[in-house]
């Protein structure tokens, strides 16, 4: 049945909602995320080189990255709005990627995956953005939550 605990944003009329989490308690939630930009090597001369048109790819996409993570709740309808306590978006270029991860941490009542997941998928959304201009082939790949501590689920790592 639809409105049992096996799916939790239903009600028992099998409507959408937003989990009560008013019986939870706070504690330390950490999440860290990552995503794949797939790119030729030209372009990630370019990105190497701080050669392409459109400014600071890297500083624009962690800011983005950053305000994707603060945003959360506003992205995704089911999401609860959480104070975060920090927010990290790391780049690592290779001859045909950026490799990107996300890191959050809260003090709430529920987990900070989704804010992680949202970093990452935004900055790299960025980075295609404003490398568009020079590869058209780019490709968004494995975004993938790596690691989750805190709640009663307990923790998760991949």
């Amino acid at each position: 049945m639809l409105g049992d605990n096996n799916f939790s944003h239903l009600d028992s009329d099998g409507q959408a909602r937003m989990v009560d989490i008013s019986d939870k308690k706070d504690s330390v939630r950490i999440a860290r995320a990552s995503v794949t930009v797939a790119m030729s090597e030209e372009t990630v001369l370019a990105l190497q080189k701080g050669d392409v048109p459109k400014g600071d790819v890297f500083a624009v996409a962690r800011v983005a990255g950053i305000q994707a993570a603060k945003r959360t709740s506003d992205m995704i309808p089911l999401c609860h709005p959480l104070p975060l306590n920090s927010v990290s978006v790391v780049f690592e270029l290779s001859e045909v990627k950026v490799d990107i991860e996300a890191e959050v941490s809260t003090f709430a009542r529920t987990g900070v995956e989704m804010e992680a997941l949202s970093a990452c998928s935004v900055a790299a959304l960025t980075i295609y953005d404003m490398c568009k201009s020079l590869d058209k082939e780019m490709e968004i790949t494995n975004l993938v939550l790596l690691q989750k501590s805190g709640g009663s689920s307990g923790d998760f790592s991949r």
